[in-house]
């Protein structure tokens, strides 16, 4: 596990964004393609923004997939996770990508995560962007999380303090009007994924943060479970990062030091 800590949110997307761009660059070098998930949510704005403008990177041969969406959702509604994509991500890219697989919950989630977890089964997943929400859901696996399924997606039922989260990010009027159910990509999905790049600012999510990093692995706090990925990197804000251990203040512009800093694969005892 590998922490990196950045002055504010704008540096820790940037760096985030920059970091997966070079993973994909390798991964096409090394096969000739890259298979890419990608995560929304206000967490995600500059790693995305980055990714789409990463010079030298040949989009044609990267398959793309993402984390979620809310079961029942038209792709018009200001929250859909579909919008948020192809206006944030998908239109940017200077080519057209080998493929993006959105995913549809409007009708029927429970055949989309059947579709869904067909094609990503053909796609091992080099890269995966993903971050940690206020009650430390990865993807919409609130806790309890279900750590033991092997269907790459599910429908899960969303707990209230996610639905909170999302009501206080903006994306909703009330909170009557965020759905309660949604298709989020599995834990051993994620986990399967070859290199995770987890970006989480901002001071609400420090709590979870810390309880995610040097907490012990649990389904209650299901970001947790990335103390045990062999190549996953967090990018942190000097707020998400404030209650770690031991943290020290990284450099103007750069990151924190070697003590924030594990072995690919090393969990934390």
């Amino acid at each position: 596990m590998d922490i990196r800590i950045l002055e504010d949110k704008p540096a820790m997307g940037r760096a985030a964004g920059e970091f997966a761009a070079d993973l994909l660059r390798k991964a096409i070098r090394e096969r000739g393609r890259a298979n890419l998930t990608v995560a929304t949510g206000a967490s995600q704005f500059e790693v995305l923004e980055t990714l789409a403008a990463a010079p030298d990177l040949y989009w044609p041969r990267v398959t793309v997939f993402h984390l979620d969406e809310y079961a029942g959702m038209p792709a018009t509604h200001p929250a859909s996770f579909r919008r948020y994509l192809w206006e944030r991500f998908h239109r940017k890219l200077p080519l057209p990508v080998r493929a993006f697989h959105y995913l549809d919950a409007e009708e029927d989630p429970a055949a989309e995560c059947r579709r869904a977890g067909e094609l990503i089964r053909e796609c091992p997943i080099d890269v995966a962007c993903v971050g940690i929400g206020e009650n430390g859901h990865l993807a919409f696996n609130d806790p309890p999380a279900d750590f033991e399924t092997e269907k790459p997606y599910i429908v899960v039922t969303l707990d209230e303090a996610c639905r909170r989260q999302q009501l206080g990010e903006g994306w909703f009027p009330t909170l009557d009007d965020v759905p309660h159910r949604a298709i989020s990509m599995s834990i051993r999905q994620i986990m399967a994924s070859k290199a995770v790049v987890c970006s989480v600012p901002e001071r609400r999510k420090a709590e979870a943060v810390q309880r995610a990093l040097e907490g012990p692995v649990t389904n209650r706090v299901p970001a947790s479970i990335l103390q045990q990925h062999p190549a996953c990197t967090f990018f942190l804000d000097k707020e998400s990062a404030s209650l770690l251990k031991g943290r020290s203040s990284p450099p103007p512009g750069g990151e924190s030091g070697p003590a924030h800093r594990r072995p690919p694969g090393g969990k934390r005892r």
